[in-house]
């Protein structure tokens, strides 16, 4: 008997019941309905995240739709530089800012960098803003209607769709008196020997209305694509890729870069086709292509490699890039500069002072 307890009263044993179960459903705390636990409330909780990106990404992908990248150009204040444009690649300038808008007004690259995209990243790159405030920029721009470019000229009617190799094939090579060989020799002042020594080594042909047609060609000397120029028209070939136009012996040891397949030949033409040397032209590009092939041309023992690129921001920027090439093949470097803009008017402009 324990001290306490009255006399003659037994003390009580306590016994501690097991807890009971815990029925299937909880009731929430308002007694309307039940409460979905464990699983099935992760599944739902899973599913109504689900549904937000689902929405979320329908938005973006309608703001997408809904404002082209030279929306978002045109209010930062970048005009076009019709000259340097074509159909499929309009080039917007704002100072020594470049950005042309690719994908039919959808993409976007920076050809003095690496930076591309679609029209949220464009805004990024324009104001320096994370994702969230791009998106908010580009939505306050639905129903801008940004200046287009006023083209000279209709496009052309496309044909049957044929191959990079037999279009090329198709097409006629230049000839003494030809509308694309008077273009070379009147217009762009290139002498006789060197419009034939392209058509020797089957680099040049006819284009439409008296325009040229260069070929890029790979390590393998497959055409890949051309340059095309000509009075009223400047592009590249529909389906083909940039790699190099190539002017000159494939073993020289002197290898000028320029930016177009006539400002190669305007070079050459310049130093009287120097036989030590390759005069080629990435087309105003910098794709992996182009970069891998002068790359592998720069590998050789003993090669010089000279950035005859523009006389402005991006050939200045293409240069500091062949440079680098340069220093990490382990040759030598030079920066060939025109007085010029570019190696065809440099070429135009000595001609005029020779004729007075």
């Amino acid at each position: 008997m324990r001290r306490g307890w009255p006399a003659g009263r037994r003390e009580v044993q306590k016994h501690t019941l097991p807890a009971a179960p815990l029925p299937p459903l909880l009731f929430a705390a308002s007694g309307r309905r039940p409460a979905r636990c464990g699983k099935e409330n992760l599944k739902e909780g899973g599913r109504l995240r689900r549904t937000k990106r689902d929405m979320e990404q329908n938005e973006l992908d309608e703001l997408r739709q809904r404002v082209a990248c030279a929306a978002a150009l045109d209010h930062a204040g970048y005009s076009i530089d019709l000259k340097e444009s074509t159909r499929r690649a309009v080039k917007y300038r704002h100072g020594d800012q470049i950005v042309i808008v690719i994908h039919d007004g959808k993409g976007w690259f920076d050809p003095l960098s690496d930076a591309k995209g679609d029209v949220f990243s464009l805004m990024t790159h324009l104001h320096g803003v994370g994702f969230a405030e791009a998106t908010l920029l580009v939505a306050r721009l639905v129903g801008h209607e940004p200046r287009e470019p006023v083209w000279k000229r209709q496009a052309r009617k496309r044909g049957p769709d044929l191959g990079v190799a037999e279009r090329w094939s198709g097409r006629r090579k230049p000839w003494p008196g030809s509308t694309t060989w008077r273009y070379l020799r009147d217009d762009r002042h290139l002498p006789e020997a060197v419009i034939s020594a392209a058509i020797r080594h089957d680099l040049l042909r006819e284009g439409p209305r008296g325009s040229m047609w260069a070929a890029h060609r790979d390590g393998e000397g497959v055409v890949t694509g051309w340059e095309e120029r000509g009075p009223e028209w400047r592009g590249f070939s529909t389906g083909g890729a940039k790699v190099l136009f190539r002017f000159g012996p494939c073993d020289a040891l002197r290898l000028c870069v320029t930016e177009a397949a006539i400002d190669a030949m305007s070079l050459a033409a310049l130093e009287s086709t120097r036989r030590d040397s390759l005069y080629v032209s990435t087309g105003g590009g910098w794709a992996p292509v182009t970069d891998a092939a002068i790359r592998l041309l720069a590998a050789r023992e003993g090669l010089l490699l000279v950035a005859a690129t523009d006389n402005n921001a991006q050939g200045d920027t293409y240069a500091v890039r062949l440079e680098a090439v340069a220093r990490e093949a382990g040759g030598g470097f030079e920066r060939l500069r025109p007085d010029e803009e570019d190696w065809n008017a440099e070429l135009k402009a000595r001609v005029k002072n020779r004729v007075k």
